[in-house]
């Protein structure tokens, strides 16, 4: 059966991040997890959904992104299907033509699992690496020692901000889209 592309809308979130749940694992090259999608819900259940994009073949759900931004889709694929011909395939094409809902026109960027079959049909169709990113992990299990520096909290325009500018790091690995 042909490869699915779906937007799950509200009422279909929490299948979105129960597939997500069940395909994480310490070590996984994970693009995207539960918790992104949770603090992305902070724009709101329907702002969420508009952003969420799932793949799905017979029903099941193979891979999920998050418009974290119109030009940026965050993307993984489930751990059985991450080589996958008829789904990178199709995630190609559904990432380098914005009349099917995905990306916008003009420069774009898909983050995507290493060793994806994704990674590789999208630069034989001329994408490009862009900046790498390293993944970073840490056991919480046992307290984190003081690193002994000062956090300051500074107040902007009504909002609290940490040393952190943004509150969340990625680290992951972009492609820009289209050659041009």
């Amino acid at each position: 059966m042909a490869i699915v592309l779906g937007k799950p809308g509200v009422d279909g979130l929490s299948e979105a991040v129960g597939v997500l749940r069940e395909w994480q694992y310490d070590g996984a090259p994970m693009q995207l997890h539960p918790g992104d999608l949770g603090w992305f819900w902070r724009f709101g259940a329907e702002a969420t959904a508009a952003a969420v994009r799932t793949w799905s073949r017979d029903g099941q759900i193979l891979a999920v992104g998050l418009l974290d931004d119109p030009k940026l889709l965050r993307l993984t694929i489930a751990p059985d299907a991450r080589r996958d011909g008829e789904l990178a395939q199709q995630l190609v094409e559904d990432v380098t033509e914005p009349e099917r809902g995905v990306l916008i026109e003009g420069t774009v960027y898909v983050e995507a699992p290493m060793g994806a079959l994704v990674q590789d049909l999208l630069f034989e169709v001329g994408w490009n690496a862009d900046e790498p990113w390293t993944p970073l992990r840490r056991d919480l299990t046992e307290p984190v020692k003081d690193p002994g520096v000062r956090i300051e909290v500074i107040l902007r325009g009504g909002c609290r901000r940490t040393a952190r500018p943004n509150s969340r790091s990625r680290c992951n690995r972009r492609m820009p889209a289209r050659p041009e």
